[in-house]
């Protein structure tokens, strides 16, 4: 199986959206252990602790605090720079905060990833782009079934519709625009992983209760997710932006997910292990009758590894040991920044 190569990333100069994020502040810690030079674009974090500030990842990167929807931030991040690899990660990416605000979802996922797009026309040392969507950009009818990168797109909530648009929007400017630039798009799974204290996400939700002493709510412990380590997810994107960049035959979407055949775990069986991991109460069932959610979401990540050589290297189990490691021991006093940096290490030394 593929892995990493830090020596393509050392000196690369990386336009990176939505660093401040759970995944974003993963991301610009492991590209500049690697040696890349990053510049981030995005919101001030929106939870509190958040991984960017306690692992200090201001100071690893050029960091720009603005909105995606506005074209002066963008500008602004990118004057009088120049780039060779853009990772756009900025995104609303909770479900139900997209019910409560449709449009404010359709703006920042649609039309924000097109003013960056726009923006990135005038970048002349660019080689390639890779916007991350999510796996929830097919059209599901809840049967369970893997989906594959030909199928259809959709989305019956807001959040699924805005980044089903925004694979369409990627689309259009790659064939209209970027002749010479390669730009692709990412399907992530459902990602885990210590540092995340977001709103409605079921990681972060047990580690909340289990510090408050209160047991976590489950509204649907019976759905299935493709559960994926953050570390996994990034190996991923990152090795699917260094093929855009040096191949031709480069997948121009592609899913990233569990391995084809790995374990399946539910909600209610990932909340188990969580909390028992961190010593918590049970969880608790209550139901959403209101609820658009998905209760069955699977992705066959096949061609990843087939074309690029890239699988996942940690089952569901071992994701959540993994994330409840990073916890417990940053619970009690370690480090946030010295805890990603021994399990990108850790990861790197996986086989």
């Amino acid at each position: 199986m593929a892995t990493l190569n830090p020596a393509f990333w050392a000196g690369k100069r990386v336009l990176l959206t939505g660093h401040t994020g759970f995944k974003g502040s993963w991301a610009s810690i492991w590209l500049t252990r690697m040696g890349a030079q990053v510049t981030g674009l995005s919101l001030a974090p929106d939870q509190s602790p958040s991984l960017f500030e306690m692992a200090r990842v201001a100071e690893r990167v050029d960091s720009h605090l603005g909105d995606i929807r506005d074209p002066a931030a963008i500008e602004a991040a990118l004057a009088g720079k120049t780039f060779d690899l853009v990772l756009h990660m900025a995104a609303q990416a909770i479900v139900r905060t997209s019910v409560e605000d449709p449009l404010g979802t359709f703006d920042t996922n649609v039309m924000g990833t097109a003013r960056l797009l726009q923006a990135l026309r005038g970048q002349p040392e660019l080689k390639a782009v890779l916007t991350i969507t999510s796996d929830k950009v097919y059209a599901n009818n809840d049967s369970g079934r893997a989906f594959q990168e030909g199928d259809n797109l959709g989305g019956k909530d807001p959040y699924s519709a805005s980044k089903a648009a925004a694979e369409i929007v990627v689309q259009s400017f790659a064939k209209s625009y970027f002749k010479d630039v390669a730009v692709g798009t990412a399907r992530g799974g459902n990602v885990i992983g210590g540092g995340d204290f977001s709103r409605d996400r079921l990681v972060a939700d047990i580690v909340r209760a289990t510090r408050a002493g209160e047991a976590v709510v489950l509204r649907h412990p019976e759905a299935t997710r493709p559960w994926q380590h953050v570390l996994d997810c990034l190996a991923g994107y990152f090795t699917l932006l260094e093929a855009l960049a040096m191949r031709p035959d480069a997948p121009r979407a592609l899913n990233f997910g569990p391995r084809p055949g790995g374990t399946e775990v539910t909600v209610g069986e990932l909340a188990t292990l969580g909390v028992q991991a961190l010593g918590g109460m049970p969880w608790v069932h209550e139901p959403d009758p209101t609820s658009l959610e998905a209760k069955a979401l699977a992705i066959d990540a096949t061609l990843a590894r087939t074309v690029l050589g890239f699988e996942s290297r940690l089952e569901a189990p071992d994701a959540v040991a993994l994330t409840m490691d990073w916890y417990g021991r940053q619970a009690a006093g370690e480090d946030a920044l010295s805890l990603c940096l021994e399990q990108i290490e850790g990861y790197e030394a996986r086989k």
